[in-house]
């Protein structure tokens, strides 16, 4: 297969470019490095076009088939990286302290940067592929503001595709299923507030852990005794902070969590209920419960027609023994 013979040829390279945005990765929005590297690249592949800006560092490179008038679509990465610090000791490690691509979005990066030389030199279809380099995927809603800066009106695909590179599964395997195969994301940030107090007078003051801890267990009966057992439904908290002083007992404590879920109905039941439990412990602590509950993502859903494509594709490239349609 010429285009694979190809593809193995750029291997280096491709690992090369994925390796040099791994040094220098960028968050969120503020993907500008990365995107002027993803645009010059577009630019010398010979793109017919290479569109700037949307949602305010995406970048869309544009490329004709030779063979005609025909369907188009859209391949997809993301180009943002998370706040952490690495730890791997890798050569091409981080350069930047407080940033690391730890979801692979370099190698989403780089990985589409190769379909695209790929496609531009052979141009063997028809209609046209539309390649979406995208902001902000981490909790900030880079792809809606690529929507509605006219991503979809400007370039009307049939389909849009990505991979994700997915750490469980055997190198050189494929896996694609139809449905629901990502969940929903909701946010929640939550304080209780009251007066502290020296922890060897603690009637002096209200005590916002013991309402902190109170809710830890509480917010669990949304998932074990308000949803079908059978349904799909995740409520994590993932801090907790209050206090600096190991004899105080803080006025304040703070707490983040997140829900993830398959039923879009379950967006509104968590943030009744987790805002039911939090001013109900709240009053039995005799202190004050704020709750900022953030919708984000809805469910990755994908369709019959464009995930049996998917898997004919991926069938043709590593073969079919290697593609699974049964993984979670």
């Amino acid at each position: 297969m010429p285009i694979l013979n190809r593809a193995a040829e750029m291997q280096d390279e491709v690992a090369g470019w994925r390796r040099h945005l791994h040094q220098t990765p960028e968050l969120n929005f503020d993907v500008f490095e990365t995107a002027t590297f993803v645009t010059e690249k577009l630019k010398a592949f010979g793109c017919d076009d290479v569109v700037t800006g949307l949602g305010k560092t995406g970048v869309v490179g544009i490329i004709r088939g030779r063979l005609g008038e025909g369907t188009s679509i859209g391949l997809r990465a993301d180009m943002d990286a998370l706040p952490l610090n690495e730890i791997t000791g890798k050569p091409y490690a981080s350069t930047i302290p407080g940033r690391m691509h730890a979801c692979g979005h370099d190698g989403h990066t780089a990985m589409l940067l190769g379909a695209a030389r790929l496609l531009s030199q052979s141009r063997a279809f028809d209609g046209i592929v539309y390649f979406v380099f995208q902001p902000a995927e981490e909790n900030k809603g880079g792809s809606l503001r690529m929507i509605e800066d006219g991503l979809f009106e400007r370039f009307p695909v049939e389909a849009i595709y990505a991979v994700h590179n997915w750490p469980g599964l055997e190198q050189g395997t494929i896996a694609a299923r139809a449905g629901a195969q990502m969940a929903a994301v909701d946010n929640f940030e939550l304080s209780f507030e009251g007066f502290g107090a020296h922890a060897a007078m603690p009637q002096l003051g209200d005590d916002p852990i013991l309402a902190a801890g109170a809710f830890v267990q509480a917010v669990q009966r949304i998932v074990s005794r308000s949803v079908d057992p059978q349904t799909a439904l995740v409520v994590s908290l993932t801090q907790i902070h209050g206090g600096n002083v190991g004899n105080i007992v803080p006025g304040r404590v703070w707490l983040q969590g997140t829900c993830r879920f398959f039923e879009p109905g379950h967006s509104e039941h968590c943030e009744k209920l987790i805002g039911e439990i939090a001013h109900g412990v709240a009053a039995a602590h005799a202190l004050k419960a704020t709750l900022d509950y953030k919708k984000g993502y809805p469910p990755l859903i994908n369709t019959a027609i464009a995930t049996a494509r998917a898997i004919a594709a991926a069938a043709a490239t590593v073969g079919s023994e290697n593609v699974s349609t049964e993984f979670s």
